[in-house]
């Protein structure tokens, strides 16, 4: 566990590379069978919480800790309210989704999950009816 906490720190420090080269984030992900992308995903979110909790009980609220909410864990905290809905193994599959396209290969982990999250959470049954729902959902009539 000690290995995977060390090995998931590094591969987040480094997660912004040069165009062209794939990110270390990406690159692990890639190497990891689908029980332990759940893990790493898990992992993920956990660290995201404990950080913010930190944040807000070290610094307090504003600066930092405001960025660092709307940045990350205002996500994260969505995420873990949609677990009793959606299980962990079908975000894994939606970030595998937004990795499986070229373009998106080198994009942070957070963006993946962003992703993950706006489909998981999507009506349809599969992925062009949920990307219909969504479009549908920002051009709605009526909504600025």
């Amino acid at each position: 566990m000690r290995k995977l906490i060390v090995l998931f720190t590094l591969t987040f420090v480094f997660a912004q590379t040069g165009e062209g080269t794939l990110s270390p984030v990406v690159t692990y992900w890639k190497t990891l069978t689908e029980e332990e992308k759940e893990i790493f995903l898990f992992s993920y979110l956990t660290q995201v919480y404990e950080t913010h909790s930190e944040l807000k009980s070290s610094v307090g609220y504003g600066g930092i800790t405001e960025w660092y909410y709307e940045n990350r864990a205002e996500m994260v905290y969505g995420i873990f309210d949609q677990l009793e809905v959606v299980r962990i193994s079908e975000i894994v599959k939606w970030v595998n989704e937004f990795y499986s396209h070229g373009e998106y290969a080198n994009r942070p982990f957070i963006e993946a999950l962003e992703f993950a999250y706006r489909f998981a959470e999507a009506s349809g049954a599969n992925m062009w009816e949920k990307y219909e729902n969504l479009k549908f959902e920002k051009i709605k009539p009526g909504k600025e």
